[in-house]
């Protein structure tokens, strides 16, 4: 070898060298997980250069963006009340109140009284009330979902959308740029033609300034008309919502039509994320009551995601854990949480909470069932009930406590919700808006079997070492 391809080659190898130095001081000081720091590290020392492009495209969190000032901060955890703090806690049971102060302290926006919220099953439902909400619009129609397709239920919407616009109404619709491509052609194209319509990408997937952001997803789903009333939840608009139509893969899934103040909040985490996907700034319209509220039901938004103090989401579910007296009812389509939610379940049940998990039998991601499945046997030897609903698949996301407090949107039970998505959910309390919501997932569990411990004691080898290995892979579905 000549002295020049010497010299190249020990400065190949000093660059090298440099490389994974560099990308191991990173992963040491933005890596909180101790599990995830090891493993990337590991990963980066295996598999030389592989290993460190992988980490510098998925590995590191590249979205900052200052959030919006919350309105109303201040010691006391509701807008308007009329009443004293002493009033407030004989009127509100310990442990609610405790559940409350807990959740200011993970997120410090205020409760909005006078709401009222409805649930809606499935997209039959929802979506021709949706529609008319949005075609009734005289000012504004704030809209962004995850998926939004080109398909029956797209089209309901965009005639919808045209009708709003001859009623004089500014139309805003923002979508997920991983999400619009689930559907050959995308809606983009539709959307951009309709006249008086602004349309957006959040974080547009094709783009290869993007490609580092691919992982990270906005979620959330909400409809916003005239500042007044929404719908808020995890329904996503796509011809499969559509269960009475017989889709090819129909989705079982819940929305919630909300009217009062709380329709403020979701309007600003709508102009935040407008804002972000590269729109002009701009006012939304506000709630102004005109006469009597439209509701007595406390609630507030928290919005998470990776851009500010992300794991609000999952800190509001293991305070909810924590807090728990009675029972805890979970609807989720995937459950694959972190070791201290598992944890906070088991406890929950120890302690003589009910605590029951409701998921679908059949997942619609490959390897999501074997992966939730691997987790069953912990959960179940310390009493925690788990049903399997039978086809078609259920997308629906709810979390009742103490048949009182509601925790609902769009987040699921797995650390991509708890960690990568931008998500955001509604905190609420309402006997019986929770009630109305036990009765559906009562009627889930009528048509649900029942996990058992002594199925899963002893699971044949192959299953449990497929189980275990596509649970290794629990951040990525």
């Amino acid at each position: 070898m000549d002295p020049v391809s010497l010299s190249s080659f020990g400065i190949a190898g000093l660059l090298f060298i440099a490389l994974q130095v560099f990308v191991t001081a990173h992963i040491l000081c933005h890596k909180d997980d101790v599990k995830s720091s090891i493993g990337w590290i590991g990963l980066v020392w295996l598999t030389p250069i592989v290993g460190s492009i992988f980490y510098i495209v998925f590995g590191i969190n590249r979205i900052r963006r200052r959030a919006l000032a919350l309105r109303n901060k201040g010691p006391d955890i509701f807008t308007v009340t009329g009443k004293t703090e002493q009033e407030i806690e004989k009127e509100i049971p310990r442990p609610f109140l405790q559940l409350l102060r807990l959740g200011y302290k993970v997120h410090p926006q205020r409760f909005a009284l006078g709401n009222h919220a409805k649930p809606f099953v499935n997209g039959d439902a929802a979506y021709p009330e949706m529609c008319k909400l949005i075609a009734g619009a005289k000012k504004e129609v704030l809209m962004q979902s995850y998926i939004f397709n080109n398909d029956r239920a797209g089209q309901l919407f965009l005639d919808a959308f045209k009708q709003a616009v001859k009623n004089g109404a500014k139309v805003k619709v923002l979508v997920d740029g991983v999400g619009l491509n689930y559907s050959k052609p995308t809606i983009a194209a539709a959307l951009k033609k309709l006249k008086g319509v602004e349309f957006s990408v959040f974080l547009p997937s094709k783009q290869p300034i993007n490609l580092p952001f691919v992982n990270l997803r906005n979620h959330r789903k909400i409809l916003i008309v005239d500042g007044r009333t929404a719908f808020f939840g995890g329904m996503n608009v796509a011809d499969g919502n559509l269960v009475k139509t017989n889709p090819k893969e129909p989705i079982i899934d819940i929305t919630f039509k909300v009217e009062g103040p709380v329709v403020d909040q979701m309007s600003r985490v709508f102009e935040e994320d407008w804002i972000f996907s590269g729109k002009k700034s701009f006012v939304p319209a506000s709630f102004h009551a005109s006469g009597p509220l439209p509701g007595t039901m406390p609630a507030r938004i928290i919005p998470d995601g990776p851009d500010a103090d992300y794991d609000k989401v999952e800190l509001m579910a293991l305070g909810a854990l924590s807090c728990a007296q009675k029972s805890v009812h979970i609807v989720t389509p995937y459950f694959l949480p972190e070791n201290n939610i598992l944890t906070s379940l088991e406890i929950a049940a120890m302690r003589g909470v009910e605590v029951e998990i409701i998921l679908p039998s059949k997942s619609n991601i490959v390897g999501m069932d074997g992966a939730m499945r691997a987790n069953f046997k912990r959960l179940l030897a310390k009493g925690v009930k788990i049903f399997r609903t039978q086809p078609p698949f259920d997308h629906s996301k709810i979390m009742v406590v103490d048949g009182a407090w509601l925790f609902v949107g769009s987040a699921n039970w797995d650390v991509r919700s708890f960690k990568l998505n931008f998500e955001c959910n509604m905190e609420c309390m309402d006997k019986q808006l929770a009630e109305e919501v036990l009765k559906i997932i009562a009627h889930k569990k009528s048509h649900a079997h029942s996990e058992k411990w002594d199925q899963h004691i002893r699971p044949p080898l192959l299953r449990k070492l497929a189980d275990n290995a596509l649970r290794l892979l629990t951040p990525y579905y």
